[in-house]
């Protein structure tokens, strides 16, 4: 089985190039002599800082040994620190200096190595060594956290940056060489989604409580330009060999990609249990449609063969001569009862049949047979029959129509049975010597429409023709607070007469549903005595 591992020194010589730095010449020729020795390649020797820095950008060396103290304005520390910071050549110094000053400016730089002189030739070999091994460690893991997905900054105790990888300068806005030193809380700026209040960055956090902190969700990273992310991230104390807090890492990602997934995910399941919803709804629907289906068949065959088995005894008895036959009271008549029965069996097979249409307009299937009504031709001719009931209570029936009306184009069963069950209540609820009136006209309704191609969209109002049908009977007053109850199925006025009314308890009901199904309106209106029922109808469906 072959091991892949990362190269190293051990499996293959490579050859180590290396720029002296010395403007001591004889020192600077021993120094190469003693590299050479050792195999490695001395490119140049420069003698001040402007020469190191310029020979460093040409020869690209693996390694400088610069000395401190060098001609001209700028020394070796300040040469180092400009090669580093632009070229990221590891610099190992070589002086025969070691005062306090020195050592501490050159340690600001991160050296890989510090050497006194005289040079020995086995400190030299292990210096360089040593410092070849740290920087391609460094090297390596730098590598590492470029490469990640995930944006990585290290700051000190003091929250100074210390590193930050592309991905953060990406996220951030700030290039590494902007936001080196720079205080966390200036390059990272976290407010809550929310509030767009500041938030607390868990970097600050993991310091003070010397765990691992993860940030909350709902929280937005401030860019440079001012634009806003949705981060998720998390922060860690970082320790040395002794187990001292030196600093912390801040990982965190974009995580657009993440909400807009889970929002899809969680837009997918909705649409599923919707679906399922909408399956489970349709199948009750249809058990309902089945159920009604069965028992409207069920119940109208018997309460059929009930009304027809009357009309038959009523001829049979009739030819006996027992129907009217006077020994018996009134109140005992076989007349009396008969008429009982039929009337029940009549009132029980108008209920199933509202019951049946109601649930066909609701299943949106109730059969529509589209014809043009004249209403001042056929109105006259529904209203006839009400008008002797009418006559017959002592009521005043009065019919108002237009002569001039154009035609209705609608439905002529649905038509009758809106209007014959509104007169049916009129005539129910009038009291004798009270008034019943049928009007009929055309009226204008203002309509608007929205022009969306127009500038601003357009809102344009246009007149559209209606008939208008009013029913009005005195005598009886709806209450307001009834008023928006009584389409419901079954309802009845609290206080009123109705329960001694013959009646399914679903005529009003069955008329809203028509006249919303005809594309109309319908509205009750009760004052000063007098109770209107208006109903609006397109003229053509």
């Amino acid at each position: 089985m072959n091991i892949i591992g990362i190269p190293s020194n051990t499996q293959r010589k490579e050859i180590v190039e290396v720029l002296v730095v010395e403007d001591e010449y004889i020192l600077a020729i021993n120094l190469q002599e003693t590299l050479e020795s050792l195999g490695y390649v001395v490119l140049d020797i420069a003698d001040s800082a402007e020469g190191a820095i310029t020979k460093a950008t040409e020869l690209r060396p693996n390694l400088i040994l610069m000395d401190i103290r060098l001609r001209g304005e700028m020394d070796g520390i300040q040469a180092a620190e400009r090669i580093w910071h632009h070229l990221q050549i590891p610099i190992i110094y070589v002086t025969g200096h070691s005062d306090k000053s020195s050592v501490e400016r050159a340690t600001l730089t991160s050296p890989f190595g510090y050497i006194l002189k005289p040079i020995k030739e086995q400190e030299l070999y292990v210096a360089i060594k040593t410092a070849l091994n740290r920087y391609n460690r460094e090297q390596f893991l730098s590598s590492v956290l470029r490469g990640m997905g995930d944006g990585v900054i290290v700051v000190d105790t003091e929250l100074h940056i210390k590193y930050i990888n592309q991905v953060a300068e990406a996220l951030t806005g700030w290039r590494w060489n902007e936001a080196k030193d720079k205080m966390l809380t200036e390059v990272i700026k976290l407010i809550d989604e929310k509030t767009q209040l500041s938030a607390k960055n868990p970097i600050i956090a993991a310091l003070k409580q010397e765990t691992t902190i993860y940030l909350g969700s709902g929280v937005l990273l401030v860019a440079r330009d001012g634009t806003t992310i949705p981060i998720a991230d998390s922060a860690t104390p970082l320790r040395n060999n002794s187990g001292v807090i030196t600093g912390a890492v801040l990982v965190f990602r974009d995580d657009t990609q993440r909400r807009l997934t889970e929002e899809r995910n969680l837009a997918a399941e909705r649409a599923q249990q919707l679906e399922i919803r909408v399956a489970e709804l349709q199948h009750v629907n249809q058990l309902k449609e089945d159920f009604l289906a069965t028992t409207s068949h069920e119940m109208r065959t018997p309460l059929s063969n009930i009304k027809m088995a009357i009309s038959v005894l009523e001829n049979i008895l009739d030819r006996q001569g027992v129907l009217h036959l006077k020994a018996l009271s009134p109140s005992e008549s076989v007349a009396r009862y008969l008429t009982i029965l039929r009337d029940q069996c009549e009132q029980e097979l108008d209920l199933i049949d509202n019951l049946l249409h109601i649930r066909m307009i609701d299943a949106d299937i109730y059969p529509l047979e589209l014809t043009s009504i004249q209403l001042q031709n056929w109105l006259p001719h529904v209203a006839e029959y009400f008008q002797e009931r009418a006559q017959a209570r002592e009521q005043s029936f009065q019919i108002s129509v237009s002569p001039n009306l154009p035609p209705l184009v609608s439905d002529l069963a649905s038509l009758t049975e809106i209007v014959s069950e509104l007169l049916n209540n009129a005539c129910k609820y009038t009291p004798p010597d009270g008034e019943i009136a049928l009007n009929v006209q055309l009226i204008y309704i203002t309509k608007s429409l929205i022009n969306e191609d127009a500038k601003f969209g357009a809102l344009h109002n246009f007149q559209v023709p209606y008939f208008q049908i009013t029913i009005s009977n005195s005598g009886v007053i709806i209450p307001k607070k009834e008023q928006s109850r009584i389409f419901e199925p079954f309802y009845r006025i609290p206080e009123s007469d109705r329960w001694q009314q013959s009646g399914t308890g679903l005529g009003l009901t069955l008329v809203k549903k028509l006249v919303e199904y005809l594309q109309g309106t319908i509205e009750v209106t009760s004052s000063q005595g007098w109770t209107t029922f208006t109903v609006q109808l397109p003229l053509s469906l």
